[in-house]
């Protein structure tokens, strides 16, 4: 029997490549998935590229009630039920040392990746099934400081204080919580990085960060998805409340 069989699974950050992947392994588990992301043209290409009639999608800025409220009744209405959340949606902001850090992008990320979870989180809860599985994308930026990095690495903080949390309410239902925090991986959002780091000099600020991970290389996007699936399935049923570091040994340092 697949995984998944069955499952009605949303997918945050629906349309990235960490998202994207994750529900193409949750559809070959046998899942049902709601892709969410801000921007449809990127939900339909991605609906598209997945090509299962098991996909849906929804649009919905994370960061707002009641798009999240949306999306969760979209669930609801199309599939009946949820059994998995992978709360995944997050940006990176810009590379500044604290002092000349903006202020709208601070207050941006907060609202995205902090805010936005807490949202997923408050609205998903009650309409998930008893012994469901939540999982939340945060980072290795979770559990150690980078410099440059102060609203990033302070909102993946932040979200294990609402794994937790959630975990310790949930767990009278048998719900499931825990946090990935992923090293660097190889997508859009390190190139981001890389460039706000040392415009021009992308490659070189790559090699400095491979040179911090032991294991000498970016993550990839299908080795996350697969911890998320680990995560969504029965195989993981007595782990909640943890934060499941893959990182390629960058924080045993």
């Amino acid at each position: 029997m697949s995984k998944l069989e069955n499952k009605v699974a949303i997918i945050t950050g629906g349309s990235g490549s960490i998202g994207k992947i994750t529900a193409k392994l949750f559809l070959e588990e046998g899942a049902k998935v709601m892709l969410v992301d801000l921007y449809e043209k990127e939900l339909q290409e991605a609906a598209y590229e997945l090509n299962s009639e098991h996909i849906r999608y929804a649009v919905a800025d994370v960061s707002k009630a009641v798009d999240v409220e949306h999306y969760v009744a979209e669930t609801i209405k199309l599939f009946g039920k949820i059994d998995v959340f992978f709360n995944n949606a997050g940006i990176e902001g810009v590379v500044k040392p604290i002092e000349n850090y903006p202020e709208d992008v601070f207050d941006t990320i907060m609202s995205v990746n902090v805010k936005g979870v807490w949202l997923g989180n408050k609205y998903v809860l009650p309409q998930m099934n008893d012994g469901g599985s939540i999982i939340i994308t945060s980072s290795v930026a979770g559990i150690l400081g980078f410099a440059g990095l102060s609203a990033y690495v302070t909102s993946k903080h932040a979200v294990v204080g609402i794994m937790r949390t959630t975990a310790l309410e949930a767990s009278s239902r048998k719900i499931r919580v825990n946090t990935i925090h992923p090293s660097p991986v190889n997508n859009r959002m390190m190139r981001s990085i890389e460039e706000s780091s040392s415009a021009g000099h992308g490659e070189e600020v790559k090699k400095q960060f491979e040179a911090a991970i032991p294991l000498g290389r970016y993550a990839e996007p299908i080795e996350i998805a697969k911890l998320a699936l680990f995560l969504a399935s029965e195989d993981s049923q007595f782990i909640t409340g943890t934060t499941q570091i893959i990182d390629g040994g960058m924080s045993a340092k």
